[in-house]
């Protein structure tokens, strides 16, 4: 996960020019279609502003939800905002 999240960010900071750009200390991973990726890098781009508006422990649990995966609660309530 750590070579993940090292070229990701490398990729996230080149390719959208977000220079800040840093991982969480919690994190999860989804794939995505290349049909949304554009939705996907709005996303990022907007990551700031949109998580004003919404938890990202929410938004987290409704990711998880969505995709049908079991989670614990236990582990997710130790994540920041």
């Amino acid at each position: 996960m750590r070579e993940l999240k090292k070229s990701s960010s490398s990729w996230v900071s080149k390719t959208m020019g977000l220079s800040a750009f840093e991982w969480q200390v919690g994190y999860a991973a989804f794939t995505v279609s290349a049909s949304v990726r554009g939705d996907v890098q709005r996303y990022i781009a907007d990551q700031e502003e949109h998580h004003r508006r919404k938890a990202f422990r929410e938004e987290l649990i409704e990711f998880l939800q969505k995709s049908g995966i079991q989670f614990d609660e236990r582990y997710i309530g130790t994540l920041t905002e």
